[in-house]
């Protein structure tokens, strides 16, 4: 008689970086007979797949882990906190095994130390699909195309947990993409630290794809990725000056026309502060010229309010800004001390939580106003958009315009949709984040 297959549970925190890294290992894991289930008390052993870029997130991994312990017992500890593997031990001594970001053959040799794999598992009979175990529904995927971050902004501490900029090799990249669309995949999503840099670390080497060479460079890989007939969508995108030379590709129908680019602040000053790249660009002038070349091009992006040293001329600033930018979908967070950032060591005046959530919260009216009055010049139009869940009432899709979990959703009246389903609607209502459709 076979014996039972072993079982992992998995949680995976954090960013769709994170999300890849746990598809990655549950892939190797499933290749090795492992059963993946999805409660505690059916698995062998649990894996948290913690997040630790601010302390709120932190926080939840140790919360986390502690439900996962008291639930199961045995649990192995990865992501980006186990960089600090005190921090999780002081807290959760009982923890199994702790690794850090990418690790991916220590969590899985510390799930082998758990409960070794089956002996007379066949990895070419139990079959793993080719594009691997995803953690997305099936009609849209992740596609991490590096590691890492060469900037030193002042309130991150990505750069000390997941390192450098690392580019995955363009014909890697393109041949997972290839498999992910022969799998049924109708959006690809591009993600990394800084999309822009892509390929810097390897001075845009040429390789070979598909018996042709291709650049390891951003521009090449939107090039050969719009060439498979599906959605694909760029996100963590710096806006170097490079990132012109993609706009022509969105206005041309082969990239979605969307770009995801972390500003992060408007205000001079506060910029410099944060180190981040770019700052001194003249940014509103390139994305007038952008919208020049792609009027239907959507920009989101998220911002930091409360950092060290914010004035409330720097404030207003960053709302004027905003007013001139005309943004469609944003994000707002209120400044958390991270340790370890160097924003703590910059010896700037911290900002009072009461100020911080003041601010805040007439930022986010701001902006409210302005994608409230962005989608009502929605109303009437026709648009595609791509479904994503179905229920009795209807199906809730996204349009271009809207990456999925964080930005916007349409709802259709039409419960014969099916998920993946791509349809063209028209857009009949519409509020701050969200429209309403009607099939075409």
């Amino acid at each position: 008689m076979s014996q039972k297959n072993p079982s992992v549970g998995w949680v995976s925190l954090g960013c769709p970086k994170a999300t890849v890294d746990s598809e990655r290992i549950l892939t190797q894991l499933r290749m090795e007979g492992y059963e993946i289930v999805p409660t505690y008390e059916d698995a062998d052993v649990v894996v948290v797949n913690t997040c630790g870029f601010i302390d709120s997130a932190k926080a939840e991994s140790l919360d986390t882990i502690g439900e996962a312990i008291a639930e199961n017992g045995k649990v192995i500890v990865t992501g980006c906190m186990g960089v600090n593997e005190d921090s999780i031990r002081n807290v959760h001594p009982s923890v199994l095994a702790v690794t850090g970001p990418q690790q991916y053959e220590q969590v899985v040799n510390a799930v082998h130390e758990v409960i070794p794999p089956k002996k007379d598992h066949d990895p070419f009979v139990d079959l793993v699909p080719p594009q691997g175990i995803k953690l997305t529904p099936r009609h849209y995927a992740y596609l991490k195309i590096s590691e890492g971050c060469n900037h030193s902004c002042s309130f991150c501490i990505i750069p000390s947990m997941r390192g450098k900029l690392v580019s995955r090799p363009v014909g890697d990249v393109l041949s997972e993409a290839q498999r992910l669309v022969k799998a049924g995949v109708k959006e690809i999503l591009v993600i990394s630290q800084d999309t822009s840099a892509y390929g810097v670390d390897l001075k845009y080497k040429t390789d070979f794809w598909d018996g042709r060479p291709v650049k390891t460079r951003m521009l090449e890989l939107c090039e050969a990725l719009s060439a498979m007939g599906v959605w694909v969508r760029l996100h963590y995108v710096y806006p170097y000056p490079n990132v012109d030379d993609v706009i022509p590709l969105m206005a041309a129908g082969k990239l979605l026309p969307y770009l995801d680019i972390p500003f992060q602040h408007a205000s001079p000053k506060v910029l410099k502060a944060m180190k981040r790249p770019a700052f001194e660009d003249k940014t509103l002038a390139r994305i007038k010229a952008w919208r020049e070349i792609c009027p239907e091009l959507t920009i989101r992006s998220t911002f930091i309010v409360g950092f060290p040293g914010e004035t409330e001329e720097d404030f207003q600033y960053l709302l004027d800004w905003l007013t001139e930018a005309q943004l469609d979908r944003v994000g707002c967070f209120q400044y958390s001390p991270v340790e370890g950032a160097p924003a703590e060591e910059l010896g700037l005046e911290p900002v009072p939580d009461e100020v911080k959530q003041e601010r805040w919260e007439r930022f986010m009216a701001h902006q409210q106003a302005i994608s409230a009055a962005r989608l009502q010049r929605k109303i009437g139009t026709e648009i595609e958009v791509l479904v994503d869940e179905v229920d009795h009432e209807g199906a809730v899709a996204r349009s271009w315009a809207d990456a999925p979990e964080i930005d916007g959703s349409v709802f259709i009246a039409d419960p014969t949709l099916k998920p993946g389903d791509k349809v063209r609607v028209r857009v009949v209502d519409a509020d701050e984040y969200d429209l309403w459709a009607e099939r075409i």
